[in-house]
């Protein structure tokens, strides 16, 4: 499966955005056709949705991984872990890629800044 982060997503559904029109054509490109999101991305789409009042339609088909005990037990040992070591990254991002990690997933971003701390525990990042 390839999860798709909250910035390539906005992209993608901005029909005016060359990068999202980019985006797509990489992820025809690539093999695995089973995409989707995780709900803490879900959360923010919808949030930006209602805030702004703009169409929900499409993302309500997009499939979602729920966050569930066994990701939060993940992504709290890496926050702590990543404190530890001096590299911060946000609480929602971690919580984010212990979903992609525990489900298998390729990820995809534009933020890699954020997430590259977490490839040495798991995260397989995609690059566009």
């Amino acid at each position: 499966m390839i999860i798709l982060d909250t910035d390539v997503l906005i992209e993608i559904f901005d029909k005016k955005s060359d990068k999202g029109d980019e985006i797509l054509m990489k992820l025809e490109e690539i093999q695995d056709k089973n995409i989707g999101t995780t709900a803490l991305n879900y959360h923010e789409i919808l949030y930006g949705l209602i805030k702004y009042a703009k169409k929900r339609k499409q993302i309500y088909s997009l499939k979602t991984l729920d966050y569930t005990k066994k990701d939060a037990a993940l992504s709290s040992a890496l926050e702590a872990k990543l404190d530890e070591e001096g590299k911060k990254t946000g609480r929602l991002d971690t919580m984010i890629a212990a979903v992609a990690i525990n489900n298998n997933s390729n990820f995809i971003t534009l933020n890699r800044k954020h997430y590259e701390p977490l490839t040495r525990h798991g995260l397989k990042l995609i690059n566009l």
